[in-house]
């Protein structure tokens, strides 16, 4: 069995293009989870979904897809305006709002990679082709302050490394990525 993690799957730019692993349901069951929360960029109201793709039953023959189904009974319903809100969204939301998000990541993107090689304590390996977070690579033996406070990407098995959402207005990132750079050169050892 595969599963899936494709909150980010509508928050695709550059020259990669999302494929669904549920086209491979055929080969092997794939339980895919999905996230209107993300794609609205709205990640507060976590709200999302669970879809199988199973064309030959398994997951269904090995009980898999009842104990899904009993899981999700114990009720873990967003809160009552987001289930209001949610009908009239899904309505009324023009595709051309989910062009201008992925416009507003990919050049968000740009401007985060192109700044971060400005501020030598933090590399970017390698520039974002979705989503809206990158990771980069902290050198903390750049810098004179022991006393950094960040959620490091220890939270996800990366350690000294950092993740950066660019889900932001673009002169208001250029802000933030200014200050850090101020910050390094405030705290840089000298060499």
């Amino acid at each position: 069995m595969v599963i899936a993690d494709e909150v980010y799957g509508h928050l695709v730019f550059g020259n990669t293009h999302f494929v669904p692993m549920g086209v491979f349901g055929s080969i092997v069951p794939v339980l895919t989870l999905g996230s209107i929360s993300k794609r609205l960029i709205v990640p507060g109201w976590r709200l999302g979904w669970l879809v199988t793709s199973d064309p030959n039953g398994i997951l269904q023959d090995l009980g898999i897809v009842d104990s899904i189904k009993s899981f999700l009974n114990i009720s873990f319903d967003p809160a009552t305006f987001i289930q209001g809100a949610v009908p009239q969204i899904l309505e009324k939301t023009e595709e051309e709002f989910f062009s201008k998000i992925t416009d507003i990541l990919r050049e968000t993107a740009d401007i985060c990679c192109d700044r971060l090689k400005e501020i030598p304590c933090i590399t970017c390996p390698k520039k974002p082709e979705g989503s809206m977070f990158v990771m980069q690579v902290l050198k903390r033996f750049l810098l004179t302050n022991p006393l950094i406070q960040e959620i490091t990407g220890i939270t996800v098995g990366l350690k000294d490394w950092l993740r950066i959402t660019f889900a932001v207005e673009p002169s208001a990132f250029e802000i933030g990525l200014g200050r850090m750079k101020a910050f390094y050169y405030r705290h840089a050892k000298k060499q």
